[in-house]
């Protein structure tokens, strides 16, 4: 018998364990679930990840991508003569205002590393990512302090079901940042 070459299938098992934490939660991700969501037999997932740990760093590698993404996708935050915390604001609403099961999957991943210590370098990768972005506005310590009012914004939305309130955020924001900045 033929090795049939594919080689998206790494790929694909990642795509299914993000799709199946946003079915059924991380409780419900097994290597078996990841392989039958991903159409892929039991023994590609344990090839390609040899413990669930391993799967969920991936996944929160790729789901991490996120708001990061968005981020680094508007040059306004780097410009500086940009109004620093509306821009944050503006970003994170319109992070929020997207795939909300995106966004809920992305922080059960980052919160997971609260119990599997195998997670947390991961979550330390996406705060660390997104503080660098900032420091070309700021500096380091207020990038991290931004970054911490960021996720406690976004936290309470999504844990509240209450609407984002941009002009809240962009005030709280404006109160981390020094003047001048």
């Amino acid at each position: 018998m033929t090795r049939r070459h594919d080689p998206e299938r790494r790929r694909r098992i990642i795509d299914a364990a993000i799709r199946v934490v946003g079915h059924k939660g991380i409780a419900g991700l097994s290597h078996r679930s990841a392989a039958a969501e991903a159409d892929v037999p039991l023994g590609s997932t344990t090839y390609h990840f040899a413990t669930l740990d391993e799967l969920l760093v991936a996944a929160l590698r790729q789901a991490g991508e996120g708001f990061a993404a968005v981020v680094a996708a508007h040059p306004a935050l780097s410009d500086p003569d940009a109004d620093l915390p509306g821009e944050l604001a503006r970003v994170l609403g319109e992070w929020l205002a997207g795939d909300r099961t995106g966004v809920e999957l992305e922080y059960e991943l980052y919160l997971a590393a609260l119990r599997r210590p195998a997670l947390r370098p991961v979550a330390a990768e996406w705060a660390q990512g997104v503080g660098a972005l900032l420091t070309d506005r700021t500096d380091p310590v207020t990038a991290r302090a931004l970054v911490a009012v960021l996720d406690g914004i976004c936290l309470q939305v999504l844990l509240t079901d209450t609407p984002y309130d941009e002009a809240y955020a962009r005030e709280v924001l404006a109160r981390v940042i020094p003047p001048g900045r």
